[in-house]
């Protein structure tokens, strides 16, 4: 037994599979396309990419092409025929792969392949290619059978071809078959697999469907726009009630990855500010590193009370480089129940000597109400903004001021993370007499209420901006919601400030 020939048939089989499957998989797949993978291409070459995925014409011929490619380089390496070409080609295409994502900078996450620094997947695969053309065997396959039936050689040929050469040469042809099967009956059990390695459909969304970009407003000399992205379904925190497995369900499902993909289409749809919990500022500050992006993120703070530093995550935020930092709602809260306005007062001074500007947000309105009354007034607010008309919310006679956050009952009648905008009514009349933008959020009180009622809601009674918990696949739809309600909005009376 030959053991190096049997070691490179079984590398190249390997490599050719899994570019047949790519291939196949895709064109299993109804109406696949590489449009929205382009459209979110990343790296000094994006251009490019961007220039390819726009264009209804070039994605004509651009995804056929693709999964022909694949669907031929992966026959030509599996089975052995013309193995050179198939290699040229199969680096070509992978490498058109690695500069649509290119990894020049990230770091090892934890269970997933994260961003690595240089080398990935594609590359790894190109250069076994490579090695595949330099290397002068190239193992069995029907490339050994083309030369054997030539004129020129008959008499060579009669001497040294035998019978078990032939059938070593033929045996791809079965194990195409066998592989074939198996993956035939993958396929019915679990579906296609449309997300495969070396080429990646984003999401499930298209960005064709959006009708045009949000619009924008201003807080202090920010531009951003007037759908927020907010930061709990990123960071894995979940109001869902008595659903314990909600949040970890949102961890599993937004990997770093997918973070990234849903960052890059908020960005298409004109949405360029999010607002994050503090954990999350590490991997804003990573994905604005590694994509070049320039959204702008709102980081809430809080402060270290055993330690009586109030500005230790102001300093931690800034040196992330966010753009705009923020008092936690839920520490406002508790700051003014324990009657510390103190401290709100100097984190607001603090952020804003360092040139920041300073939001602060609220659960619960009491709590902005006793700041303004006592002259201390942000940049900006962000206040829970949502109706009571929903059948999981608990009765209004039964709510009490800065109960979220706080215990949860198994009550229906009392708090039980279900609302949190506790008194809509008070809630109304404050951002009616505010003088600085406001922000609502929680404005589908965490998906009790449909985006076109909660989002006109929020508009209709004063609220400048919203802040939304969005996964990938509703992003599209809420800017275009965001873009109808705006247009069509009647009855608000508080002027637009920013």
């Amino acid at each position: 037994m030959n053991w190096i020939k049997l070691a490179i048939t079984a590398f190249r089989m390997i490599i050719g599979w899994h570019f047949l499957y790519e291939g196949i998989s895709k064109l299993l797949v109804e109406n696949w396309s590489a449009a929205s993978y382009l459209a979110n291409s990343t790296g000094p070459f994006s251009g490019f990419y961007h220039w390819m995925g726009s264009s209804d014409f070039l994605m004509s011929v651009i995804d056929p092409l693709n999964v022909a490619g694949l669907i031929l380089i992966g026959l030509g390496l599996f089975l052995g025929l013309a193995v050179r070409v198939s290699s040229w080609s199969g680096i070509l295409l992978l490498l058109l792969y690695y500069f649509a994502y290119p990894p020049f900078g990230g770091t090892f996450t934890a269970g997933m392949e994260g961003n690595l620094f240089i080398v990935n997947k594609n590359l790894i695969e190109a250069i076994a290619l490579a090695v595949l053309i330099v290397l002068p065997e190239n193992g069995w396959g029907l490339h050994a059978l083309s030369f054997k039936f030539k004129k020129e050689k008959k008499e060579e040929a009669a001497a040294s071809y035998s019978r078990r050469e032939a059938i070593k040469n033929l045996a791809t042809i079965p194990a195409l078959g066998v592989l074939g099967i198996g993956a035939l009956r993958d396929q019915k059990t679990y579906g296609v697999d449309a997300l495969s390695g070396a080429t990646v459909q984003i999401g499930g969304v298209d960005i064709k469907e959006l009708k045009k970009t949000v619009p924008m407003g201003k807080i202090g000399p920010h531009e951003i726009s007037r759908l927020v992205a907010g930061g709990n379904l990123i960071g894995g925190w979940a109001h869902s009630r008595d659903l314990h497995y909600v949040p970890s369900l949102f961890r599993a499902y937004n990997t770093e990855r997918k973070i990234f993909e849903t960052l890059m289409l908020l960005e298409k749809t004109g949405v360029n500010t999010i607002n994050i919990g503090f954990p999350t500022n590490e991997l804003m500050a990573k994905y604005k590193k590694v994509t070049g992006s320039k959204i702008k993120v709102i980081s809430q703070v809080h402060p270290d009370m055993e330690k009586n530093d109030y500005y230790v995550n102001i300093d931690k935020a800034i040196d992330f480089g966010v753009d705009i930092v923020q008092v936690q709602g839920n520490w406002c809260d508790w700051l003014v129940r324990d009657n510390r306005l103190d401290v709100i007062e100097k984190m607001l001074d603090r952020i804003r000597t360092q040139g920041y500007t300073a939001g602060l947000a609220s659960h619960t309105v009491d709590s902005l109400m006793t700041c303004e009354e006592n002259g201390i007034i942000p940049d900006y607010y962000m206040k829970t903004m949502h109706h009571d008309n929903y059948w999981s919310a608990h009765p209004r006679e039964n709510r009490v001021p800065f109960e979220v956050d706080g215990k949860k009952y198994a009550d229906h009648n009392r708090f039980h993370d279900n609302c949190f905008c506790l008194f809509p009514d008070k809630t109304v009349e404050f951002v009616e007499r505010a003088k600085v933008p406001v922000m609502g959020f929680k404005v589908l009180a965490a998906g009790a209420i449909q985006p076109e009622d909660g989002f006109e809601w929020a508009f209709r009674n004063g609220a400048d901006f919203i802040c939304v918990g969005m996964f990938d696949f509703q992003v599209v739809q809420n800017a275009n919601v965001t873009n109808d309600v705006l247009d069509k909005l009647q009855g608000r009376t508080r002027a637009w400030y920013g």
